[in-house]
């Protein structure tokens, strides 16, 4: 069996069968492709039905030598999947993987940033031009829904349910959810709608996306990461900023006012709850204050 087909089997399944997102299988077949490079650099002629545990482990030796053990764990965790998807198939009838250790990780805690770092970050932006409006209107959204970046250049004008208080998103693996939105973010949202996006010339096919460049197409995860960093540079905010921190800030937040775990993990789509269960280690205020608020045999 070709590695060629069996990763183009293997990316077919995931998208179809498992319904997991474009970005996620991306990643997986990326996984698999640094093997398969390895495999041809040091001609090893081992087929995807053949290559044992030993092939595996010599490279994950090499790779060891130029990447973080976060890296491993996500590559090791990519190669597994494959082999467990040939081993569905009836290609194989072990995974090489089975017996390899995850590199052991720590669990890392997302940056956050204050209510008035959000507000200085989104005061920056001056709105000059369309795209500033756009840009300030991202960032707003980013933060008041927690959205993740596929999330948002994926968001369309059908999706707000504005009179409800709602926009519908779609998440990891095409799954839906609703996730509320405030008066003031709607007022936002809708201003930018009505004022400044209908000043690009859209192409049609994108005529129900929210957010487009300047030639009124959608726009890309990296244009998402470049505006954040940019804005972030301009405010001063020396902090390491992702668009992925205003949906770390919106989560933290929700928390430090009171909100419980499992509405958290309802709007921002967590599959799992130990997901959200990270946010419990931000906020130890919180804690002291749930204590001294339900248990009998308070703090103080």
């Amino acid at each position: 069996m070709k590695w060629s087909n069996a990763l183009k089997d293997f990316k077919h399944f995931m998208k179809i069968e498992r319904g997991l997102s474009e970005n996620t299988v991306q990643n997986y077949c990326f996984d698999v492709k640094k093997l398969i490079n390895y495999l041809e650099e040091n001609e090893i002629k081992d087929s995807a039905a053949k290559i044992n545990k030993y092939t595996i482990q010599e490279f994950l030796y090499h790779i060891s030598k130029f990447k973080n053990s976060r890296t491993q764990s996500r590559i090791i965790s990519g190669l597994r999947s494959f082999f467990d998807y040939l081993i569905f198939e009836n290609y194989r009838k072990d995974n090489p993987l089975e017996q390899i250790e995850t590199p052991k990780i720590g669990r890392k805690l997302p940056d956050t940033l204050s209510i008035q770092e959000i507000d200085k970050i989104i005061n920056s932006i001056e709105p000059k031009n369309n795209l500033d409006h756009r840009n300030k209107t991202i960032i707003e959204i980013l933060y008041s829904c927690g959205l993740r970046v596929s999330e948002l250049i994926n968001l369309r004008l059908s999706d707000l349910f504005f009179k409800e208080d709602f926009i519908k998103v779609t998440g990891k693996g095409n799954k839906q959810r609703f996730v509320p939105i405030g008066k003031n973010t709607q007022k936002i949202v809708s201003t930018y709608i009505d004022s400044q996006r209908c000043l690009n010339k859209i192409s049609p096919v994108y005529s129900d996306i929210i957010f487009l460049n300047r030639y009124g197409r959608k726009l890309t995860r990296a244009m998402i990461f470049t505006v954040v960093k940019k804005t972030a540079e301009k405010a001063q905010i020396k902090k390491n900023i992702s668009p992925h921190t205003f949906r770390h800030s919106f989560a933290t937040h929700l928390l430090e006012n009171g909100a419980d775990l499992r509405s958290i993990q309802m709007m921002m789509g967590h599959q799992s709850i130990t997901t959200t269960e990270i946010y419990m280690h931000l906020d130890k205020k919180h804690l002291r204050a749930v204590m001294n608020q339900f248990h009998p045999r308070k703090i103080y």
